[in-house]
């Protein structure tokens, strides 16, 4: 399994500038507003039936309109290219949806 380096962590952000880096760097987040609950759902249906083929699993929240994601692989205590795949399949999910990730939440 392969951990991303430091540099490879800067470079996902750069690719999708929605998603941040956890201080402790073992993780990266992005925050998700849609129209409504109904919206929301359906996206995170969507997430889900594409992390359960991929047998890798977001930690999530969801109120009403809003999803926060977060993605670790815990295995590695880190972050992992099977991370930036399902990262690469949100970012495209959330496009094709037409929203755009909120900024993070302190």
């Amino acid at each position: 399994m392969h951990k991303l380096k430091e540099n490879e962590l800067l470079a996902l952000t750069q690719d999708y500038p929605h998603w941040k880096i956890d201080p402790d760097g073992k993780a990266i987040r992005a925050d998700f507003t849609f129209a409504d609950f109904k919206a929301a759902f359906a996206f995170m249906a969507s997430v889900a039936a594409e992390a359960d083929r991929i047998d890798h699993h977001p930690e999530w929240f969801n109120v009403y309109n809003r999803v926060q994601i977060r993605l670790t692989t815990h295995d590695a205590d880190a972050v992992t290219e099977r991370d930036h795949t399902l990262a690469r399949f949100i970012e495209l999910a959330a496009q094709a949806s037409g929203v755009q990730p909120a900024a993070i939440l302190a």
